[in-house]
């Protein structure tokens, strides 16, 4: 057999209990590697959503505890698992994993990347050269905007690679109507929906779109805020506050985004930090206009005037412009619209991460890391 195609084990390592967009793009990566014939393996914290999700699909799944950066005892039981399982890889996926993960593969003489997800500068210090340097063969950036965090922490160019997170359109067809969907949210044939799906954090900005909704004159578009998180209570007050008790609704968690992409007009991502953004790929592959704020990777993946608006964060007088224009504008929301699935598929779908990643790791194999 070709060298080139034998099929490999890959062992991911994702320190979280919870799953939220990395562990998304986690299984997507393993879906795609499993379809062309690899083998993978997911250490997860025991209790952890990742480890419910790996049994549920059939992933090969190693229980390990990994409750902190000083935990030497995990460092030790990944150490033993690897060894015992013999991957040809080991793919870190959490900036804990990537610590306690790398160190553990370091010792067994096994090539780690990382993927780092996050749109915040590294550190220079002596940590940030161990796993750059000595832990991790190669780190990969979601966005380029991830990218110059990296380098500009002192990550070496050489070193890192860009492959953006993705999505599958096949998990995004609708299950219900259109206009059930709509009837439920209260907004009438003649409304124009905004729809933010997003934990309800400060990085977000719904605080921000909130401001920026009440300066809108009536007919006010709807908004439709999808997630739940600490903010919560305080953006309901602020909602009240703000007079728009009548314009939004906080649906909490909801498990079928695809229903609600489907029945909005426009998605609105206000985030102050992102690292990519996929909630808006998302609604784009949906063939919705996004309006989002120029952070992280946002602005190169929602193209500006093509595929929505983009503004600048902290600024609900622009935010509010945007939301205007395309409320105001039918024509503009469907050009814009269906621009969104071309945008997608140029560079931003699954199968195509998954051939990045996996040319990545028969380079890194192949002794094509930097040196």
């Amino acid at each position: 057999m070709n060298p080139d195609a034998r099929p490999l084990t890959i062992a991911h390592v994702d320190a979280e209990t919870g799953y939220s967009g990395g562990e998304v793009q986690v299984f997507l990566l393993m879906d795609g590697l499993r379809r062309q014939g690899h083998t993978n393996v997911l250490f997860c914290p025991p209790g952890s959503e990742s480890e419910a999700a790996a049994r549920a699909r059939g992933v090969e799944v190693e229980s390990v505890p990994m409750r902190g950066d000083l935990d030497l005892a995990a460092v030790r039981k990944l150490r033993s698992r690897l060894r015992a399982r013999g991957p040809d890889l080991v793919h870190l996926h959490t900036g804990r994993a990537t610590w306690l993960g790398g160190l553990a593969a370091r010792s067994v003489g096994l090539p780690a990347v990382t993927t780092r997800r996050m749109d915040r500068r590294v550190k220079r210090n002596w940590r940030t050269r161990l796993i750059y340097r000595r832990l991790v063969d190669h780190a990969v950036a979601i966005s380029p905007a991830v990218a110059e965090c990296l380098h500009a922490g002192g990550v070496a160019r050489e070193r890192t690679s860009l492959i953006p997170s993705s999505i599958d359109p096949d998990e995004l067809k609708p299950s219900a109507s259109r206009e059930d969907v709509r009837a439920e949210l209260g907004a009438g044939e003649g409304d124009v929906l905004l729809l933010v799906l997003a934990s309800l954090v400060r990085r977000k900005g719904v605080d921000v779109l909130l401001e920026a909704l009440a300066k809108l004159g009536e007919p006010r578009p709807r908004l439709a805020i999808a997630g739940d998180g600490s903010e919560r209570a305080s953006l309901e007050r602020q909602a009240t506050e703000l007079g728009l008790a009548s314009s939004v609704t906080f649906l909490g968690h909801r498990d079928d985004k695809a229903d609600l992409l489907h029945a909005c007009d426009v998605f609105v991502l206000p985030s102050r930090r992102e690292g990519l953004g996929v909630a808006a790929l998302e609604a784009m592959a949906c063939g919705r206009p996004v309006v989002a704020t120029d952070v992280g990777g946002l602005a190169e993946a929602v193209r500006d005037g093509r595929t929505g608006l983009v503004v600048p964060p902290e600024d609900p007088a622009a935010l509010a412009g945007a939301l205007e224009r395309l409320s105001r504008n039918a024509d503009a929301r469907a050009a814009m619209g269906a621009e969104g699935p071309k945008r997608v598929g140029e560079g931003y779908l699954a199968p195509q991460m998954v051939a990045s990643y996996e040319a990545l790791y028969r380079r890194v194999l192949d002794g094509g890391r930097a040196s």
